[in-house]
């Protein structure tokens, strides 16, 4: 019997890649072929993002996308199509039969499962991994293997297909998020929040540092609440205390990794700023192969807008929190977003958000216009606001930023930084997380997937150049 050939196409964040290598390495681990070529693909995946209305845009075009080529092109009439993800988890009920041309819907849960449910749609008897309830769940059509709860969280034994450079990883220390932020959809797509094992973790982090990764990216919805789910007396509440002795916590994750033998270093993104404490910024001050970059998206500082985020944080609590961060992490780089337009945000609100970031000096950030998501409690808020002045303020707090970013890069020029090499003649300092911030221009010669010490010359934009 020939071989399956199976193409993927993966959208969204690095938390949905990472979904995207699971899958993968399920089916190199069940013996089928991957290809990049989708017209070569007997089965194409299309991994889909759903967090915000372009990201739902973008994945529904590719689904179309491939729906429209394999019908213009003869030779792949019997290409199957499944639609997996974010996208297929959060509208399992409507997309069978929105998507009829789709051959399978798959959920969160089924990532592990991909192997049999191609095997059942190509017909073959190969169908072991599949038990009688892993069919429809969410709907009756047979084309829908979506689990409506998630529970699936991927351990180090997981397979896994890795799609990033060799020099750097992503590993996803949980899944789900607890938080009910009134904008964001995430919890109803990925369920409540559910921690890896401190020992799942750190095994997995010791045989990629083995192979040769320069860089361990840890993720998840709320990287912040790592193992503190476990914790056997209560579960903490946000804003108060973290006290590790109770169990597991990303500080005592972090002191485990830094333990580990190699050269490497190990970046924090999605930290909620909620679940922050003293012994986590001690942590990582005291933690060589911690880089100093924290990602913390605040969303906002006015504690009207804050309120009606249901972010459990207040301004006096996030300007506290940055002050003993700034004092207790020396050459620290924070990293945050914004949103802007939220409705009833005022001008004021408004205007206390650029005072913020004039005082706090980012080293990098962004902003996001509100994207009003079905299904949110802030879809329901009065108060939205015209998508002019959303824009507006958008280019407005997009402007603060950038002429921060440009007196940052001024100050780093004449200094000497590691960096770690990404391709010839680009690089990335221990202030760049990958695919998000900018890069450093360094000579071609130094050899790609290995640190370097340079010294800054100049910069242009959101990048780094070094002197040669």
């Amino acid at each position: 019997m020939p071989t399956t050939t199976v193409g993927l196409i993966s959208l969204g964040c690095a938390k949905n890649l990472i979904d995207s290598e699971v899958m993968l390495g399920h089916l190199a681990q069940a013996g089928m072929a991957m290809t990049p070529d989708p017209e070569l693909a007997d089965v194409l995946i299309i991994n889909t993002c759903s967090f915000i209305d372009i990201a739902k845009q973008e994945s529904i075009d590719a689904v179309f996308g491939a729906v429209k080529d394999r019908s213009a092109d003869p030779e792949r009439a019997r290409q199957k199509i499944i639609v997996a993800g974010c996208l297929s988890q959060r509208f399992a009920k409507d997309l069978p039969g929105l998507m009829p041309e789709v051959d399978a819907f798959i959920g969160l849960d089924q990532l592990p499962k991909i192997a049999p449910i191609i095997h059942k749609l190509l017909g073959s008897n190969d169908q072991s991994e599949l038990t009688k309830d892993e069919g429809p769940a969410a709907t009756d059509d047979p084309r829908d293997f979506v689990t409506l709860k998630p529970q699936f969280v991927p351990d180090y034994t997981t397979p896994r297909f890795r799609l990033t450079p060799d020099h750097f990883a992503y590993v996803k220390i949980a899944e789900g998020c607890n938080h009910t932020c009134s904008f964001c959809i995430i919890p109803q797509i990925r369920g409540r929040h559910r921690s890896r094992s401190q020992n799942s973790v750190v095994r997995e982090v010791e045989a990629l540092v083995a192979s040769g990764v320069k860089e361990i990216n840890l993720i998840s919805q709320d990287t912040t609440y790592f193992g503190m789910d476990h914790w056997s007396e209560h579960r903490p509440k946000p804003t108060s205390p973290v006290d590790s002795t109770k169990g597991e916590s990303l500080a005592s994750l972090l002191r485990a990794i830094n333990q580990l033998p190699g050269d490497f270093w190990v970046r924090l993104l999605y930290t909620h700023p909620a679940h922050w404490s003293d012994e986590l910024i001690e942590t990582i001050a005291a933690c060589d192969k911690v880089a100093k970059y924290v990602d913390i998206p605040l969303q906002h500082i006015s504690d009207r807008m804050l309120t009606a985020m249901q972010r459990v944080t207040s301004g006096d609590y996030i300007r506290d929190l940055l002050r003993r961060m700034r004092v207790g992490i020396p050459g620290l780089a924070i990293r945050t977003t914004f949103i802007v337009g939220f409705p009833g945000e005022t001008e004021e609100d408004f205007q206390e958000l650029l005072d913020f970031i004039d005082e706090f000096r980012f080293e990098r950030a962004g902003v996001f216009q509100y994207s009003k998501e079905e299904g949110t409690r802030a879809y329901q808020l009065n108060g939205h606001l015209h998508h002019m002045t959303r824009r507006s303020r958008w280019s407005r707090a997009m402007a603060a930023l950038q002429r921060i970013a440009g007196e940052t890069n001024q100050a780093q020029v004449g200094r000497s930084v590691r960096v770690l090499v990404e391709s010839p003649g680009l690089a990335r300092s221990a202030w760049d997380a990958p695919e998000i911030d900018g890069s450093v221009h360094v000579d071609e010669a130094l050899p790609v997937g290995q640190f370097a010490t340079i010294t800054i010359g100049d910069w242009r934009g959101y990048d780094l150049v070094a002197k040669h």
